[in-house]
């Protein structure tokens, strides 16, 4: 088939790769312009649009996939198919109508559960023990759309958002080419989602990381694991902000307020939590410094039993 390819992140390079060296046909790969990023402000391309220059694929980089001539461009490719995988950008319905068979989706979340832009994120933050992948058809309604397979993953207790995606972009890419074969022979089968069992993951923001020591322990553990690698947990002591990359859930070695730092020694660095609880800090950052493992952190920085941060950290 004809396909046209919707996607940015690193997350959709997998899914690109697979149709890339499937039978069907890549005609265009369409991606978010390029950005300037970090510090040095530095215009960076999108993983997806080296990938697809190195292939020889022809690119587009619209910054309104709403235009008409856009939508021309499109039309005038005659796509069976259009893949979306971490585009970014909403499709209008012109656009989503434009191929033949329509266009599908590559959701990291099983639907209609965590429907929305940081599935992966909130899941782990909410503590589930499994995820895993969707194909679905894209409507209007953000993920609302029937689906055709998904595929199931278990979440380690110790794993963080990075990890699951990156896995899941893998797991997506293969059972997107099966899907994609099944809409080309005309065995695809749709399935309507159980809209009342909806959930929502809306997009992180630095809000997100902020740390109440009163909630449990596993509660600020998985809080960790989700926002890392962005936009970080973090805690405010002596009114310094030290974004938390690392933990592990400890034994309280004795009762204390919440955010109390109970040893401060060696690789040793825990903290109570609400409910009696305690973690571990095994990795953390001064704001604007380097990450650093707990000893070597301590090796630095004169921290000690007794000292507390902030309940609710900004």
């Amino acid at each position: 088939m004809n396909l046209v390819f919707y996607g940015t992140p690193d997350f959709a390079a997998p899914a690109l790769t697979r149709l890339l060296d499937s039978p069907h046909r890549v005609a265009a790969v369409v991606t978010q312009p390029d950005r300037r990023r970090g510090r040095g402000q530095r215009i960076a391309q999108p993983p997806v649009k080296r990938l697809a220059a190195a292939q020889g694929v022809p690119v587009l980089q619209p910054e309104r996939p709403g235009d008409a001539a856009f939508l021309a461009t499109v039309s005038a490719l005659e796509p069976d198919l259009a893949v979306v995988a971490a585009y970014g950008r909403m499709l209008p319905d012109a656009l989503l109508a434009t191929p033949r068979l329509g266009t599908i989706n590559i959701h990291p979340s099983l639907l209609p559960k965590y429907r929305g832009a940081a599935p992966v994120q909130r899941a782990i933050i909410a503590g589930e023990t499994e995820t895993g992948v969707t194909i679905m058809r894209l409507v209007r309604e953000m993920d609302a759309g029937p689906t055709f397979a998904r595929r199931v993953r278990a979440i380690a207790q110790d794993e963080t958002s990075d990890v699951v995606e990156a896995d899941l972009a893998r797991l997506g890419a293969d059972l997107l080419l099966e899907v994609v074969d099944a809409l080309e022979t005309g065995t695809a089968t749709e399935h309507a989602q159980d809209h009342a069992a909806a959930t929502f993951a809306p997009r992180l923001s630095r809000e997100d990381g902020r740390i109440d020591w009163r909630s449990p322990a596993p509660a600020i553990h998985n809080l960790v694991r989700g926002l890392h690698p962005w936009p970080h947990a973090a805690g405010v002591l002596g009114g310094a902000r030290y974004l938390i990359h690392r933990t592990a859930l400890a034994a309280p070695a004795r009762p204390a307020a919440p955010g109390t730092i109970l040893e401060a020694s060696g690789d040793r660095l825990h903290v109570s939590t609400g409910h009696g609880g305690a973690v571990a800090i095994l990795e953390l950052q001064p704001e604007g410094r380097r990450r650093l493992e707990t000893r070597a952190f301590l090796a630095g920085h004169r921290w000690s039993p007794g000292q507390r941060f902030d309940p609710v950290s900004p």
